[in-house]
């Protein structure tokens, strides 16, 4: 018989992405499914195969969620929070997927990334873990790129700044920046092919972002012609929560029997979709670059080593040639002249694929072929 698996937050982005991946991998030909919402109940579900319920059902009918083999939640924490708890309280059996960061760091949790800690999961499931979380997307991201010199313990700690899209903070945080793009637009256009001065029209640019009142909103300031170098909630040693996931997530997905050691800044940019890395890099041992080079691109099939010159930079280690697929490009491959162990690199990733709904599919999958 075909595993029941129920979907809560299949709206939001993460949960379109992962419904979109799964019907283009004809996931669905292998279980049964019914569809869940906080909001529209009895509501119509996505049109899906196997799906044996032809309404929405209600995300909070804990009778029913006990009957589901596997939940995928993209809901966010409070839900899980919630109703995760419920189900755990009443002794429920069945497999947990979850999107958010509520459960990472639970002990009777993994964080899943298979092409890195497959064995780990496949280990996990035989002693009975049941619960599965996705990791944060630019760790996630960083394991994918780097995978290569994590599998032969070269790395001994990483100094990171990342370049965050401002699809990871929400589709609300998309949207007001693409309304900032339109108001200023509507404030320089008629300027664009007059005499003006450039140095006129940038006041004009400036002057207009300003004019915008911020405080009812989510991104709370202009991120057009901006960045913001603070991403997530303050800790109290001056990291920012999205700074202090890099160590304890990497090492919890490694399994790591030695504290890999990874902080950096993390910058949001105003770019829709995709996160970018610079590393900055201590190795265990001096090896050559094009040993770095062959590790990097023999560790798994997406990564996609970049030749460190102007042209293959410009074309292809960038967010616009990365949006919507699950290559792992990564170039800017070069030695520091601080000393023959220093390596920098520069990786870029759909956040919203293999940083989100990408290993929520395949543990899924995992789990269903158990």
């Amino acid at each position: 018989m075909k595993k029941l698996v129920g979907f809560v937050g299949w709206r939001g982005m993460v949960g379109s992405v992962l419904l979109d991946r799964l019907q283009k991998n004809n996931d669905f030909l292998n279980f049964n499914s019914v569809f869940f919402t906080t909001s529209q109940i009895y509501g119509m579900p996505p049109n899906v195969l196997n799906r044996v319920s032809s309404r929405l059902e209600d995300a909070y009918n804990i009778e029913y969620l006990t009957t589901l083999d596997i939940i995928i939640s993209c809901q966010g924490e409070k839900y899980t929070k919630k109703i995760y708890t419920k189900l755990q309280d009443i002794g429920w059996k069945g497999y947990w997927i979850d999107a958010s960061s509520y459960l990472r760091m639970d002990k009777k949790s993994i964080i899943v990334l298979d092409p890195i800690n497959f064995n780990d999961i496949q280990l996990g499931i035989e002693k009975g873990i049941k619960t599965f979380v996705g990791g944060n997307c630019t760790v996630s991201l960083m394991l994918m790129a780097l995978g290569g010199l994590f599998a032969q313990d070269l790395i001994k700690w990483i100094s990171v700044s990342t370049y965050q899209s401002v699809s990871g903070s929400g589709s609300q945080s998309m949207l007001e920046l693409l309304k900032q793009i339109g108001y200023v637009y509507k404030d320089i256009s008629v300027y664009l092919s007059s005499k003006k001065s450039i140095l006129e029209i940038e006041k004009i640019f400036t002057s207009s972002l300003n004019k915008i009142n911020y405080s009812n909103t989510k991104l709370k300031g202009p991120l057009l012609g901006n960045l913001f170098p603070w991403i997530d909630t303050s800790m109290n040693n001056g990291q920012t929560r999205e700074e202090w996931k890099g160590t304890v997530e990497t090492n919890k997905i490694l399994n790591s029997k030695k504290n890999i050691l990874i902080d950096g800044v993390c910058v949001r940019v105003p770019s829709l979709r995709c996160h970018s890395q610079s590393f900055t890099i201590k190795l265990r041992h001096d090896i050559s670059v094009e040993s770095i080079k062959s590790l990097l691109s023999s560790h798994n099939s997406w990564v996609q080593v970049v030749d460190n010159n102007f042209d293959s930079t410009m074309n292809e280690l960038n967010p616009l040639q990365v949006t919507g697929t699950l290559n792992i490009p990564i170039g800017r491959i070069k030695k520091l002249n601080i000393g023959k162990k220093y390596l920098s690199v520069f990786s870029v990733g759909d956040q919203l694929l293999w940083g989100a709904a990408e290993p929520l599919r395949r543990i899924l999958n995992i789990l269903i072929n158990q």
